[in-house]
């Protein structure tokens, strides 16, 4: 009997220089114990954040040959994990590739990759948020930063929005197809400063949060980590708590690990000096419950 190894297709672009997209998910979930099967959606030279100039190729092509080729072999993936997309057309290819894998029952992860601190990303425009409503109804969990939360919902960004608003906006995602839904860069209180992850399960009907530490640091690529690990603590059985839970402590140990060394920190967290602890014990005991007590 073979030993069971969860499959992942990854759809992400690959940068060559800088941490983020496929140079992250591939290491993180192969560490984790997942194959990872990547769908590069575009070859950039390096990524987008802080570099100028940099050369990009466009993949629709390869991906539509690829899903066929994938198709007609009858593989079986255990996840289907999307990020960046480059086009609504990649949109249209990944849900239809999602509708043929159904039978096989995937856990299907989008990360809305659309925008961030209030403004959509250089290669996107409403067209891409108008495909990505879309593409989040065949998701079983989607992790939005507060943005593409906004954007997604067609609500003014507020890096205030306070718990019951937040509460709000999850369950109303949640109301466009996803079981689960995660908003990552959500503030801790009203003032904003301090941020956390926020989710809420459709089924179960539970709130989450979980803090995160401040750093006066940003690092390209966090989210990408932070979705990765996510996916792969689900994937070896966590429950979406714990997982929150690894999570986020692996990328505050992954920037408090960088953030004494003087580098450029558009070149993203030194991932290599902490990827191995993701095969230490699982410790736990930041996450919250927010639903209301019960008396």
């Amino acid at each position: 009997m073979a030993p069971y190894i969860p499959r992942v297709a990854a759809i992400h672009d690959l940068s060559g220089f800088g941490r983020n997209s496929l140079s992250v998910v591939i290491p993180i979930l192969s560490t984790m114990g997942s194959q990872v099967v990547p769908l590069p959606t575009a070859v950039l030279s390096t990524h987008t954040g802080g570099f100028e100039g940099y050369a990009f190729e466009d993949l629709t092509g390869f991906m539509e040959k690829a899903i066929l080729h994938w198709n007609q072999l009858d593989i079986r993936f255990h996840c289907i994990y999307s990020g960046f997309l480059g086009s609504p057309a990649q949109v249209e290819l990944v849900q239809d590739f999602i509708t043929y894998q159904q039978k096989n029952d995937p856990l299907v992860v989008i990360d809305p990759v659309l925008a961030d601190n209030g403004k959509l990303y250089a290669t996107m425009d409403m067209d891409m948020v108008t495909g990505m409503r879309q593409l989040i109804g065949h998701a079983g969990i989607i992790t939005p930063n507060l943005t593409e939360a906004a954007l997604l919902l067609g609500e003014e960004y507020r890096p205030d929005l306070g718990e019951e608003a937040l509460k709000s906006w999850l369950q109303r995602l949640a109301d466009m197809g996803p079981e689960t839904v995660v908003i990552t860069s959500a503030p801790l209180d009203s003032r904003g400063k301090v941020t956390s992850v926020v989710a809420f399960n459709r089924k179960s009907r539970h709130f989450w949060r979980v803090p995160c530490v401040y750093i006066p640091a940003n690092y390209p690529g966090t989210g990408d980590v932070f979705t990765s690990v996510l996916t792969g603590s689900l994937l070896q059985g966590d429950s979406l708590p714990v997982a929150l839970d690894r999570s986020v402590q692996f990328v505050t140990q992954a920037i408090r690990a960088s953030y004494g060394f003087d580098y450029p920190r558009r070149n993203g967290i030194l991932l290599e000096r902490v990827l191995s602890s993701l095969n230490g014990p699982v410790l736990l005991g930041s996450y919250e419950w927010l639903d209301e007590r019960e008396e």
